[in-house]
């Protein structure tokens, strides 16, 4: 998979450098390329930005070198275009297969009070939120996508880590321990050192059911198909 990512801030993206995402770069297993819109601006200045028409506060990100740098970057419209917004749909793991199945990604960050909308009419398929809230850009929310999408890719993190996740099958993972036996006073689940892995299973699934009940009891109705 390759995943393009277009920002006015490519140095906010250094963390995809580091650990499992990194590491995955490193190995092949996905192409991961931060853009520099000022890189595509005809202004001398670099400038990018301008304020909006009809008045308002702030600053809107001006369509010129957003629609250069995807022309240049993928002028046969192969990648999914994505623009990070508050406006568009909510981005959970249940999403995550559909963007897999995509060899190519790529995600516009948008920045101070957004970007012109014909650029999101001529050229992105579809804006997309992490949540309902709203940050000063959409390099975060490019990351949180990116890091999300990469750990399903094959190769990257064994497939036993995917199976028994938080949102497999709609629950919360398990509580889960490790060395020492005994920490404070409090010793590990007597069941988990027992060598019986069918116990050790019933056990995860019964903690996993405990908690997805008492913190997202809405996953456990999604799963009866509830309203």
């Amino acid at each position: 998979m390759r995943i393009d990512i277009l920002t006015l801030f490519p140095e906010m993206f250094t963390p995809l450098k580091e650990s499992i995402i990194g590491r995955a770069v490193e190995a092949g297993k996905v192409s991961v390329f931060v853009h520099d819109i000022r890189d595509y601006t005809l202004d001398k200045h670099k400038k990018c930005d301008d304020y909006p028409f009809g008045g308002g506060a702030g600053m809107l990100m001006m369509p010129q070198p957003i629609a250069s740098a995807i022309e240049a970057i993928d002028p046969d419209h192969e990648a999914r275009r994505i623009y990070t917004s508050p406006k568009g749909r909510t981005f959970s793991q249940k999403l995550v297969p559909e963007y897999v199945a995509y060899p190519r990604i790529l995600i516009l960050c948008g920045h101070y009070e957004g970007v012109d909308q014909r650029v999101l009419d001529m050229y992105i398929d579809e804006e997309l939120s992490i949540g309902d809230y709203v940050l000063t850009g959409g390099e975060l929310p490019a990351m949180v996508v990116t890091d999300a999408v990469c750990r399903y890719l094959d190769g990257v993190i064994s497939s036993d880590s995917l199976l028994y996740e938080s949102f497999s099958d709609n629950l919360l993972e398990y509580p889960q321990y490790t060395r020492p036996r005994e920490f404070k006073g409090v010793s590990v689940p007597d069941v988990l050192v027992s060598g019986n892995h069918a116990e050790v299973d019933k056990w995860r699934r019964e903690q996993a059911e405990i908690i997805t009940r008492k913190l997202r009891p809405d996953l456990l109705k999604d799963e009866k198909g509830d309203k």
